[in-house]
């Protein structure tokens, strides 16, 4: 499978949201840039008027080229005007996760310096719970799906000393004509705060060309091309799997994103089949509920004809061969363009494999003092950009954090991985999830990919903690399927069967769900903070041997 390669079509300087939209306006006019699965159909050439529009609204309201705006919005068509209006004003969207309150919110809100924030009104009482301790916020633009709601201004009493209210519409001109100046390339498109898998998040400066880079890159990894319907799994659009990966590819390559808010299992096929989708992005949780399902006759009789999966099931050729689709994979973060794609139709040694560097991107594996490692030999996966603005400028207000991530002029993912004779590359995990323990070197995912295979496992995570020696042992948490319970013992040897002894959890934990962010990544750097908890089950307290 291959893809027009439209990216030579737009030189640096024109790799703006602004830019681009303009151009695949003209290019795709009245053919749907996006579709939701409620019904509602916005063309590009409809998206380009409404994000003009915004972008004057926006800067009749005060909102300064290069001011962040913090957007607290659900999965609509308004949140899509939203992020090319403010790219074309040459503002900067702050993305907030919906499910974020307390600490966190406060953090985000406060970091960012914005002044503005344009939020749904049903998460106002987020707001008003941190109300007295925000620093720089002025402005709550109310923005609401129910129509009967939209001239509602109240803010509630804290949040009201503070904040002038305004309603969405004020953002909405009726100027439709290009909005002037433009950005440049190089200006900053937004602050993209991690999720905070492995801590505190932290805000990710990107330019309008880095967004540009990931979007392409993530087209190149589900060779894109205009006849293609993108489903967006339920990934919300703060996150940039869904704004970038399938939201922005599309509109580079003139495809069609159908758009649905959250994920159920018992949505996906019908949806894939509803709205006649050719192209969808699996988190590897997605992939395994999907694989969990009971076989059907008709697996494999859907319109889809790829993926992207990230990571890889280990059953990935059994995946594709049962649904009849082509699977891809890269490696990337909210940090870098893809520096590492794996194409359609090359073969996956495991499903560690994230494949080969791309054409932006060198990358290399390089051991604690930066040194390069063989082939074979697990270090930290660093990367550097062979063009300008294609990875981040710095983490806002984080300039030590900065420089220590770019240390001797490479980016250090933070990522443990090896290369292969052939060049090409494998995660292995995140180097705070990677173990050592008695001398051996242990991938929680390699664990985690054996414990998923019992029967009555749902899904689980493995992390390090320490016993009472200073080592490190190795214990996991399970969510069993629902209607099932697992015994520890029986798990052991189910494990003892299957992999090296020294990998073989010695703790248990049996849990109803695990810790995720709203984006489905498991937030393990909590397991790891309780670490061994009352409930957790000993292997060796409970004197189960294993086999060597």
């Amino acid at each position: 499978m291959t893809n027009p390669f439209v990216a030579a079509d737009f030189p640096l300087e024109e790799r703006t949201v602004g830019r681009v939209l303009e151009r695949s306006a003209e290019r795709f006019g009245d053919k749907a840039f996006v579709e939701t699965v409620a019904g509602e159909r916005v063309s590009y050439r409809e998206m380009d008027r409404l994000s003009n529009r915004f972008a004057h609204g926006a800067a009749a309201f005060g909102i300064a080229h290069q001011e962040p705006v913090l957007v607290m919005l659900p999965d609509v068509v308004e949140y899509l005007v939203v992020w090319c209006g403010l790219g074309k004003r040459g503002a900067m969207e702050v993305p907030v996760n919906l499910a974020y309150r307390k600490g966190i919110l406060r953090r985000i809100c406060n970091d960012s310096t914005a002044r503005t924030i344009i939020i749904d009104r049903d998460f106002l009482p987020w707001l008003e719970e941190i109300a007295d301790e925000l620093e720089t916020l002025r402005n709550c633009v109310l923005y609401s799906e129910d129509p009967d709601r939209r001239d509602e201004l109240a803010l509630p009493p804290t949040l009201s000393r503070r904040c002038r209210p305004a309603a969405f519409e004020q953002l909405i001109s009726d100027n439709e004509a290009p909005f002037e100046p433009v950005p440049a390339f190089h200006d900053l498109v937004g602050i993209m705060f991690t999720s905070g898998t492995t801590g505190p998040s932290k805000g990710v400066s990107t330019t309008h060309a880095h967004s540009f880079a990931y979007a392409d890159s993530a087209a190149e990894i589900f060779a894109l091309e205009p006849a293609d319907r993108a489903y967006s799994c339920g990934l919300p659009l703060f996150h940039l799997g869904c704004q970038w990966a399938i939201c922005y590819a599309c509109m580079i390559y003139g495809a069609t994103v159908v758009l649905r808010q959250g994920y159920r299992n018992e949505y996906f096929w019908p949806d894939i089949a509803a709205h006649r989708c050719t192209v969808a992005f699996l988190l590897g949780a997605i992939a395994n509920f999907l694989w969990q399902q009971p076989e059907r006759p008709e697996d494999r009789d859907t319109p889809l004809r790829k993926a992207g999966m990230f990571p890889l099931l280990p059953e990935h050729e059994a995946f594709s061969k049962r649904f009849g689709v082509a699977l891809s994979t890269g490696y990337g973060s909210t940090e870098e363009a893809c520096p590492l794609i794996h194409h359609f139709g090359e073969p996956f040694p495991n499903n560690q494999c994230v494949g080969f560097p791309t054409s932006r991107f060198e990358v290399k594996i390089l051991d604690e003092l930066d040194r390069e490692c063989p082939p074979g030999v697990m270090g930290e996966i660093c990367t550097r950009p062979r063009n300008p603005w294609d990875i981040l400028v710095g983490y806002w207000g984080h300039p030590e954090y900065t420089a220590r991530v770019f240390r001797n002029l490479w980016y250090h993912t933070g990522d443990a991985g090896y290369r292969d004779d052939e060049g090409r590359f494998y995660f292995v995990d995140r180097l705070t999830d990677s173990m050592r323990r008695r001398g051996e070197n242990i991938s929680s995912m390699e664990v985690e990919d054996e414990i998923n295979q019992h029967p009555d496992v749902l899904e689980c995570a493995v992390f390090p903690v320490w016993d009472e020696h200073t080592e490190q042992e190795v214990m996991t948490v399970i969510t069993p399927k629902p209607g099932r319970r697992i015994d520890a013992v029986e798990l052991i040897a189910f494990l003892d069967r299957r992999m090296a002894y020294f990998m073989i959890p010695r703790y248990v934990d049996f849990r109803d769900e695990i810790p995720k962010t709203p984006t489905g990544k498991m937030e393990k750097y909590k397991l790891r903070n309780e670490g061994i908890t009352a409930t957790t089950w000993d292997r060796v307290a409970a004197g189960v041997k294993l086999t060597r």
